[in-house]
């Protein structure tokens, strides 16, 4: 936002240099990018009347005139401009001026006469791009006057960055607010000095409000006999310094008032409006209108539109429609101040490709307050500039007056926080400045009332920050930072989440952070709806606000990320892919949006994908490809790394896995911690992914609560173990987990472990059955087993596998 100096002062004038006003501002969080000076470079351009004019003697094209340039003198100049006459007071500049172009002003001998200055246009001045002619001057200008003070160009214009929470330092007034409260000097406000005269408004134009939630408060004003002309020079010279072009004097009146309060304002011809009617409403499907820059645009539903009787007539908060512009034949004016929601002028601006200056406010957060406010004062400008009448009373449509925020401050708060000692009486005198009224107070806290145009403030942190950046962050001493008394223990929640990550990075994974808006049709290709879901399905979320049809739900599964990134790596031509991401899910809550509760219940996972080579191309070992027990051996590392032994795996059908390949996670207690499986090739096709691509999905809180992560120390045993092998023969449908978790009961502590080392099928083995190898490591603590022990250890794990199975055994080796 481009802010004038010389406007400034006249609200609150810090009598202080430029670029001390420019660090106080930033310091106080209002970043000043820069500083242009309006008249730089026109130093020893004056006002000149032209007192006599004639032909060159040489020249047809150039004329010979004598100027009165004050203290300079009465000086022979040669013009070639046509477009002015004697008595017509101009630009000079005089010899030794160096104009903003570049060019050096000398005396010189033009066709054989001498000319001792030169007459400008406004582009020569550096002004304007006008350069038909000389530049006219208003002839109640003193000869002799610097051009910079003639024209108003003595003064200081910085560009100031507001940030998107600071809506109300988009303006003057704002930011006078905030001049007058860190320099401690007196906040004038504008007057509106307002006339009403003639019938009512309300007897010549009504208003209504068919979408209150869009727009809570319309206010309108009636000018009559208004006269359409230039704005004054004064005017003109404010809205060029901020970057606006003057149009005529009410329009200029409500880009002035914008500037000023910070509030925007948009003028109807009241004669075009049908009706004449103000309906505040949603678009119907179809309608079109033609705005101010004379483009034809199509509706949406969405759009909230201010309309007359027939049809509508602007884009709230966006932009005018041309049917109702104010033109030179306009003799009656519908001024419009109002209120509307941010988010519906977002997406309308958006929606049409629009960022008008009254968007750019809208959307941040108007003051609701300043309606009439700026209503009155725009009005009574136009008048006076227009020579209009004012109507008497406004239409102010506010059905439901919105109360203003109270926030409660402990004054040891601001201390604690800030981490110096604040005054009571300093807090709010600071606040106090700003507009945030102190309505109750005893000696230890203060209830403040937040004012309408601060609509950034709801808690007591946010006063506390008024206070610091107001009274100066480098009033802050820097001081070492307490230690505690003691150190705190790390949380669980810290030790699983390190131990998960540096588990998962040993065993070669890469993580991603993916966003958490997702397409719906990629969560409907993950859900597979001929296969069951563990539970019941997950409704996904809808954003309101979208950024894009592909964005526009919030994952219900982690999977959705995770294979975006695989489609990448793939398409990039990756061999062997793994690849994990920590973040959350989000699933509706039944009790949510009410009493400030979440709409979403949100869950910590940790998900991977693996798919590819299984260590990449190497001359040393085959192209062996990664499959359903490398997504197994993933989740149990990091089983492991938490101390969950109890941990088992079962086979289970559900979306989006291969039923061939797909398992449930979960602990002796029934608890399931994930799920693990092949993705279903149905889904691979519709993601555009290979074949052979596995995923895991583990629930972090419930990891949390079943990990052991206090070292237990066992000590190192002094015997040796006696390993034997034993194969059986059991059904192709049962699983490997079954018969170890017989031959670990039926061994006892003999049995030190048990790992199955080969799986065959085929002849001899009978159809309908598998051979299942385990290699079996038997050791006592305290003595060396001797043969008899293992032996009858080894009968009795055999004769329990046969009959609790059903298993033969097909072979044992001693």
């Amino acid at each position: 936002m481009k802010l004038s100096l010389k406007w400034l002062a006249d609200y609150a004038d810090a009598a202080v240099p430029p670029p001390e006003l420019a660090h106080r501002l930033t310091m106080a969080g209002l970043e000043i990018e820069g500083q242009i000076r309006a008249g730089e470079g026109l130093e020893g351009v004056v006002v000149a009347l032209i007192t006599e004019s004639r032909p060159h003697p040489n020249a047809d094209k150039l004329s010979v005139t004598r100027v009165d340039a004050g203290a300079y003198g009465v000086l022979q100049v040669v013009c070639g401009a046509k477009n002015y006459k004697v008595g017509d007071k101009v630009p000079l500049a005089t010899v030794g001026t160096t104009l903003p172009g570049g060019v050096k002003i000398k005396k010189a001998t033009l066709r054989g006469v001498e000319s001792f200055g030169m007459l400008c246009s406004s582009r020569e001045l550096g002004l304007d791009d006008e350069h038909s002619g000389l530049m006219i001057l208003d002839p109640a200008l003193p000869v002799g006057l610097p051009i910079v003070q003639a024209l108003g160009l003595d003064d200081t214009v910085f560009e100031v960055n507001v940030t998107p929470n600071r809506s109300d330092a988009l303006s003057h007034l704002g930011i006078a607010r905030e001049v007058a409260a860190i320099f401690g000097v007196p906040l004038r406000y504008p007057a509106a000095d307002l006339k009403e005269g003639g019938g009512a408004a309300s007897d010549r134009a009504k208003v209504r409000i068919d979408a209150l939630d869009r727009a809570p408060r319309y206010a309108a004003r009636i000018i009559e006999n208004v006269r359409v002309g230039p704005s004054p020079q004064w005017m003109q010279d404010r809205l060029k310094a901020c970057g606006i072009r003057a149009i005529n004097n009410l329009v200029d009146v409500t880009n002035y008032v914008l500037l000023e309060y910070g509030h925007p304002l948009h003028a109807f011809d009241l004669d075009e409006l049908a009706g004449p009617e103000i309906v505040v409403r949603l678009a119907k499907k179809g309608e079109k209108l033609t705005t101010l820059d004379g483009k034809e645009r199509a509706l949406d539903p969405d759009d909230l539109v201010i309309a007359d009787r027939d049809r509508p007539q602007a884009i709230a908060g966006v932009m005018g429609g041309a049917d109702s512009e104010v033109t030179e034949k306009t003799t009656r004016v519908l001024l419009e101040s109002a209120w509307f929601q941010p988010s519906s002028v977002r997406r309308s601006a958006r929606r049409h490709g629009l960022h008008t200056e009254a968007s750019h406010r809208f959307e941040r957060g108007a003051d609701i307050e300043a309606v009439p406010k700026a209503l009155d004062r725009a009005a009574a400008l136009i008048a006076e500039l227009s020579g209009g009448q004012v109507l008497r009373g406004a239409i102010d449509v506010y059905p439901k007056p919105q109360p203003r925020r109270r926030v409660t401050l402990p004054y040891a708060r601001v201390g604690g926080l800030l981490g110096v000692d604040v005054p009571a009486e300093e807090t709010k005198r600071i606040l106090g400045a700003l507009g945030f009224e102190a309505v109750a107070e005893d000696a230890a806290r203060a209830t403040f009332e937040v004012p309408g145009w601060r609509v950034d403030v709801d808690r007591e942190e946010d006063l506390i920050e008024e206070v610091a950046r107001i009274r100066g962050y480098d009033r802050i001493p820097s001081v070492m930072p307490r230690a505690p008394a003691r150190l705190e223990m790390e949380p669980s929640s810290t030790g699983v989440e390190e131990r998960i990550r540096t588990a998962l990075a040993g065993a070669g994974f890469m993580e991603v952070v993916s966003y958490s808006f997702v397409s719906p049709k990629e969560l409907s290709w993950l859900t597979l709806r001929d296969l069951p879901l563990l539970g019941k399905p997950i409704e996904a979320i809808a954003l309101k606000n979208p950024l894009s049809a592909e964005q526009s739900v919030m994952r219900t599964t982690m999977y959705a990320g995770l294979l975006q990134a695989l489609s990448h790596n793939v398409r990039h031509q990756a061999q062997s892919v793994r690849l994990y991401e920590w973040g959350r899910t989000y699933e509706q809550n039944e009790d949510g949006g009410d009493e400030h509760r979440p709409v979403a219940r949100e869950v910590l996972h940790v998900a991977g994908v693996l798919s590819g080579l299984r260590a990449g191309r190497h001359w040393t070992s085959p192209d062996a490809r990664i499959d359903f027990y490398d997504a197994k051996g993933a989740v149990e590392v990091v089983l492991g790394a938490l101390g969950i032994e109890d941990a088992k795996f079962a086979p289970v059908e559900m979306a989006p896995y291969h039923p061939r390949a797909s398992a449930r996670v979960y602990l002796a207690n029934g608890v399931t911690l994930g799920t693990l499986g092949e993705l279903h090739p149905a889904a691979a096709k519709a993601l555009d992914l290979p074949s052979g691509t596995f995923l895991f999905d583990l629930e972090v809180a419930r990891l949390e609560k079943a990990a052991v992560l206090r070292p237990k120390a066992v000590a190192l045993t002094r015997f040796p173990a006696v390993l034997r092998d034993l194969a059986v023969v059991v059904d192709a449908a049962r699983s490997a987990a079954e018969v170890r978790e017989v031959i670990l009961q039926a061994g006892g502590k003999l049995v030190e472990d048990a790992r199955v080392f080969d799986v065959y099928t085929g002849q001899p083995i009978p159809e309908g059955k598998k051979n299942l190898a385990f290699a079996l490591s038997y050791r006592a603590e305290d003595r060396t087993l001797t043969d008899a022990e293992v032996n009858e250890a080894h009968k009795r794990i055999v004769e329990q596998v046969n009959e609790r199975l059903g298993a033969a055994l097909r072979g044992e080796n001693a």
